[in-house]
């Protein structure tokens, strides 16, 4: 990766009249935003299809597109929807926020109308597509099923024979929800489809995509039942132990996040293929794709099934190297960064040298009055990628009024913060400045938003993954702003 810079935003935290951001006009015009600020990346969380909890992170598939992204205007366009009918619905009051409760109310109807419309139309292409993408078929049968079975979990399906996917089950109901299979076929041909162009048109303009590849698959997917066996599943497909993070100084409790985890050694007997062909479907999106709790890698924290913490959980051996080679040797036309934050030890610093893989650095973590940081810019190599901060972090100005009084003076100090120039642009120039090949900023840091502009609080149940861009607020001046910073630390 050589000298650049990008903005982290979302696709659902773009601006749309239809409740949520999408893959249309508005993200074509962020593009264009991004080019006219100097930037190089556009970094993106996770793109599959959410469910309870509305996170990216916890998605029905890892291959999937999510279908609330759709853009509704260019289905418009093509005239499988009515732009009147569309603009009567409810799609939410607060521009700001995105309302899951009405989206998920609402959109799946509106697509199914498309449905009816486009599927006569394409159903041939819709084939080829279905051929090219060998996941597709799982994945709509499940979707099917779960609707069928009122969105419960797959572990929680009144039939047995179909939970644990046994092949006269499949084919049986296969044909009894055909068309809801067609249906959830469909929304992935749409959703690719204009995936493409738009990726396409930002390629185009010089710019390339960052995204997120979740280490963990969320069990309530298609991916752990269709292919139980790469998965510590004990009897009846239930898990026998689940992922999480030990308590720390930040959580008395841990983080208890309830993915299934993997059969390692059952997957090191076939080369990894389940690895590769995921990773196969995330170049299908990205460019660079950021591995998600890279140090899970080296070892990873397993809780027993049913417990209601993490802090009953153990360390145990991650696939290190045997994996983390197979991926970097088999794409050698993507790049990785390893998110190699939290607990790290001397093993996962060395898992990180043996990769070669650009680690990540934040500046909301360098300035700790207590005791030296390595987050602190003059301790950096080149081969790393600078935050300000990330999804997971409070904006920089959330950062200044709630962290410990004497770091943000070290702050002020270090990087000679001002109110005159703002604590957000002084938090920006300082990891422009740095030596740091690659610096990523969200897009509420260069907005200077509080609290009201947080993405996601690890470990709060609600309220997250909401915030959205008002459609005035990537304006030429705040470009022309992003391109003079850029400009002067070599970066454009």
């Amino acid at each position: 990766m050589d000298r650049k810079s990008g903005i982290l935003l979302h696709i659902s935290s773009l601006p749309s009249p239809y409740g949520i951001g999408t893959l249309g006009r508005e993200a074509y015009a962020f593009a264009d935003f991004l080019r006219a600020a100097g930037q190089r990346y556009w970094q993106l969380l996770p793109l599959g299809p959410t469910s309870y909890g509305d996170s990216p992170y916890q998605s029905f598939s890892t291959f999937a597109g999510n279908p609330y992204l759709i853009d509704l205007d260019l289905l418009a366009e093509e005239g499988l929807l009515d732009r009147a009918d569309l603009e009567k619905i409810n799609w939410g009051t607060n521009p700001r926020y995105v309302d899951y409760g009405r989206i998920y109310g609402a959109r799946f109807d509106v697509l199914r109308a498309a449905f009816q419309k486009g599927y006569p139309r394409d159903r041939e292409a819709v084939e080829a597509f279905r051929r090219e993408n060998k996941w597709l078929d799982s994945y709509a049968l499940f979707m099917a099923v779960k609707r069928h079975f009122g969105m419960k979990s797959w572990l929680d399906w009144p039939d047995e024979e179909i939970r644990l996917r046994r092949p006269a089950a499949v084919e049986r109901w296969r044909e009894e929800l055909r068309e809801d299979v067609a249906f959830f076929s469909y929304l992935q041909f749409l959703f690719f489809r204009q995936w493409d162009a738009l990726r396409e048109y930002i390629h185009s303009l010089g710019i390339r995509i960052i995204g997120d590849l979740p280490i963990y698959v969320a069990m309530d997917s298609a991916d752990v039942w269709a292919e139980p066996e790469f998965f510590q599943l004990g009897e009846d497909c239930v898990p026998t132990e689940v992922s999480g993070v030990p308590p720390d100084y930040f959580s008395a409790d841990g983080q208890l996040w309830g993915n299934p985890l993997y059969d390692y050694e059952r997957m090191k007997k076939d080369g990894f293929g389940w690895w590769i062909r995921r990773v196969e479907g995330a170049g299908r999106l990205f460019d660079v794709i950021r591995i998600d709790h890279f140090r899970g890698m080296e070892s990873y924290w397993a809780v027993p099934y049913g417990e209601t913490t993490a802090r009953n959980g153990r360390w145990r051996k991650g696939p290190g190297m045997d994996l983390v080679g197979v991926l970097t040797g088999w794409f050698s036309d993507l790049e990785f960064i390893a998110e190699d934050l939290g607990f790290l030890t001397p093993a996962v610093h060395q898992l990180l040298a043996d990769s070669g893989l650009p680690g990540m650095k934040v500046l909301e973590f360098a300035f700790d009055a207590r005791e030296p940081s390595n987050y602190l810019p003059h301790t950096y190599d080149r081969r790393c990628v600078c935050y300000v901060g990330t999804h997971d972090n409070e904006t920089v100005m959330q950062w200044k009024e709630q962290a410990d009084r004497a770091d943000v003076s070290m702050a002020r100090k270090y990087l000679g913060l001002s109110d005159v120039e703002g604590i957000n642009w002084g938090m920006i120039r300082g990891g422009m400045s740095s030596v740091a090949d690659t610096f990523v900023v969200q897009m509420q840091d260069c907005l200077g938003l509080g609290a009201e502009g947080r993405m996601n609080t690890p470990g709060k149940a609600d309220g997250n993954w909401q915030w959205r861009l008002l459609p005035h607020e990537a304006s030429p001046a705040l470009a022309k702003k992003l391109y003079q910073y850029a400009r002067m630390y070599g970066r454009v």
